[in-house]
């Protein structure tokens, strides 16, 4: 029977007559305070060889074939997820200016379309985007900024058509459909000046960082000229309208220290103005308060402040305190309004939605209960306005679109996603445990199961996590994850240190020297899984993307016997020798996240937890392992290095697979249809060996 239960999995040689391809070994030696070690598979960094993209093309062959007997388990897992999407649907309209604004999907078509209507819900659609048009010709297409002048009439926005996350600006007149401005090439941000006609952009460098800011007169045949350049490469530079439209903010900041400039909107050839000085460990977020500015900084504590700042050339002596730092809260963000400004909190890991009255001074909390939730906001472009746009969704509950009343205090629900068949939450669990890391730390974990009917223990479990960049791992609702529910698997969420759901003394106490607390965190999470009983080593998968992908394999290197299958997307595992190389993207940035190896001491951290480095010759749970050939922000090569190293290390017969998406970057495929099926073929692969399925006989 297809679907009976069986432990253990099946071997590979009980499976499959397959060989794995074999990379071959060509030295390449690296020398560094001391240390000499040799890279066999160095080789494969080189993209335009055509024995890489040979070595690439074996791996999928191969993957292929051992999955072959799980092609029916794969499109029946599709079909579940496909049907738990509604395939033609519309977002919540916004208002901004004289238009309504919204999206909508269409069934069989793999992207969003971008749609407006002009005062009335009722009028007729002005179709803005449609991206299924954009990407024809390519099998990957994302959109990177997007912009309407004040007035309705241009459209700014930039694309990229191969992943490599490389946009092209381009501007259309949106009355003749003419192309009046573009393309300019490695763009990021955009904003517009109150003249609709004054665009500003921030460009790139040949490593990805984005470090000038350029300013372009649409339709004037001037020559565009730069406004600010940041020359420390540590830094990234963005630019934006604050929402009273008064002012432009070019901010330069970098992990660690912000640096923000301003000027009118009005007087676009205005010299930048310095808000907020540089200050080396000192964090900031300004938003226009039209009389003012409100200010969201670090200076007094990890969990920041908001202060009121009354001019632009107040001094830090002129700062009022609106709210000050507290130990366990940590303001992640600020709004302003016309009367009103919002603080996005997080405490005890969960957001909370501060509301503050600017005339009384008087605050209150939107009212959120869940156990385990996420919420942000959703958008809200109009200075003067009655309502806050949110979004709130748990693993229980779908995204919400929630209108609060700022005057009231009460809330209106828009809308809730829908779940063609119907989804009923009464028959799903989520709670959040406490487990106490080897020093004490109690390490938060979100758990989802089955209710109804109870899942036996020890149960399938996967545990997944990321603990890096001060971001929290999401625990939103996932339609697809109903089919790993539905089976009787467990999902464990770790919230480990290093990322973000504790705020930033968390971040700081899994980074840099700290960053092997991380990998601890989330090995003592498994133990106590397993020992609470909720699980057992061969019943638990790991799994983990970028950085969760290197948390997940450096936890298997520091204790490979806890799990028995692992999921590793686009992961970083080549940390030595990526953070060696400073002509890649991010590299110098992520010295304030993971440490410089050329400096001694930092490299002793980074050389005691890179996953490629630390492999040794010893059994291997079996691995599926992602990448994307046009990966920017990990390379494809690391996790084909790492693959190929294990590969000619390991001692045992579990299955091994490499998957490099040929058309794709760090999120793997763009259309919605083309994700799920990669989503079909991860669940397959885990359902297998946690032994939820097995191959016809």
């Amino acid at each position: 029977m297809a679907n009976r239960l069986i432990f253990p999995p099946p071997s590979l040689a009980a499976v499959s007559p397959f060989i794995p391809p074999v990379a071959p070994r060509r030295p390449h030696v690296t020398e560094l305070h001391g240390d000499r070690w040799e890279d066999d598979y160095f080789w494969l960094r080189d993209r335009a060889d055509p024995a890489v993209t040979a070595y690439l093309a074996a791996e999928n062959a191969y993957a292929d074939g051992i999955l072959t007997p799980t092609k029916a388990l794969q499109e029946q897992l599709y079909r579940e997820m496909l049907g738990r999407i509604k395939e033609t649907d519309v977002s919540v309209p916004y208002r901004f200016g004289d238009f309504w604004y919204y999206h909508r999907t269409q069934e069989g078509l793999q992207y969003p379309i971008y749609c407006r209507k002009r005062t009335s819900l009722d009028a007729p659609e002005l179709v803005l985007l449609d991206l299924n048009q954009l990407a024809e010709g390519h099998p990957f297409l994302s959109l990177g900024a997007m912009s309407v002048s004040n007035d309705g009439r241009l459209l700014a926005y930039s694309t990229d058509t191969t992943g490599y996350r490389e946009f092209t600006l381009v501007v259309q007149d949106l009355e003749s459909g003419a192309q009046v401005a573009g393309p300019i090439l490695k763009t990021g941000a955009i904003a517009w000046a109150a003249d609709n006609a004054t665009l500003f952009y921030a460009v790139e460098d040949d490593a990805k960082r984005f470090h000038q800011i350029w300013r372009t007169m649409v339709g004037g045949g001037s020559t565009p000229e730069l406004v600010f350049e940041d020359r420390d490469e540590r830094f990234r530079v963005h630019v934006a309208p604050t929402r009273s439209r008064k002012h432009l903010l070019v901010e330069s900041e970098s992990h660690t220290t912000t640096e923000i400039h301003c000027l009118p909107a009005a007087a676009p050839r205005t010299p930048l103005r310095l808000l907020v000085p540089r200050v080396a460990g000192r964090e900031a977020e300004v938003d226009h308060l039209g009389e003012g500015w409100l200010l969201r900084v670090n200076d007094t504590g990890p969990g920041f402040r908001v202060v009121l700042l009354p001019g632009e050339d107040a001094q830090e002596s002129d700062w009022v305190e609106l709210l000050p730092h507290r130990e366990q809260v940590s303001v992640e963000g600020v709004d302003a309004f016309a009367g009103y400004w919002v603080a996005w909190e997080r405490s005890a890991g969960l957001v909370q939605i501060r509301v503050t009255d600017r005339l009384s001074g008087t605050s209150r909390y939107v009212p959120l209960d869940e156990p385990v939730y996420e919420a942000g906001p959703g958008p809200n472009p109009e200075w003067d306005t009655p309502v806050l746009r949110f979004g709130y969704e748990s693993p229980v509950t779908p995204l919400s679109v929630f209108d609060y009343d700022l005057a009231s205090g009460t809330k209106v629900l828009l809308k809730q996603r829908e779940i063609p068949g119907g989804f009923d939450p009464a028959r799903y669990g989520c709670e959040r445990l406490a487990i106490p890391a080897e020093d004490g730390t109690p390490i938060p974990v979100s758990l989802v199961y089955r209710r109804d009917p109870p899942v036996p223990r020890p149960a399938p479990l996967l545990l997944t996590g990321y603990g890096a960049y001060r971001i929290p791992l999401p625990v939103g609702f996932s339609s697809n994850r109903v089919s790993l529910l539905e089976r009787g698997v467990v999902i464990a969420l770790a919230h480990v240190r290093g990322g973000g759901e504790l705020g930033k003394r968390w971040h700081d106490a899994g980074r840099m020297a700290f960053k092997h607390r991380s990998f601890s965190d989330f090995t003592d999470v498994a133990e106590a899984l397993i020992r609470d009983g909720f699980t057992e080593p061969r019943r638990l998968a790991i799994e983990g993307g970028s950085a969760g992908g290197l948390l997940v394999t450096a936890a298997l290197n520091r204790r490979p016997e806890l799990f028995g299958a692992v999921v590793a997307h686009v992961p970083f595992v080549d940390v030595v020798n990526t953070m060696l190389d400073t002509s890649l993207p991010l590299t110098v940035g992520e010295f304030e996240e993971w440490g410089n190896p050329a400096i001694p001491e930092q490299y002793g951290w980074l050389k005691q937890y890179c996953p490629y480095t630390n492999l040794t010759r010893r059994p291997y749970p079996a691995m599926l392992v992602r990448t994307s050939l046009h990966d920017s922000q990990v390379m494809f090569w690391e996790p084909a290095k790492y693959v190929a190293r294990q590969r000619a290390l390991r001692t045992d017969a579990n299955p091994l697979l490499l998957v490099t998406n040929m058309g794709a970057g760090h999120g793997g495929a763009s259309g919605r249809y083309d994700r799920l099926r990669e989503i079909a073929l991860d669940y397959a692969f885990l359902l297998w060996q946690l032994g939820r399925w097995q191959p016809e006989a």
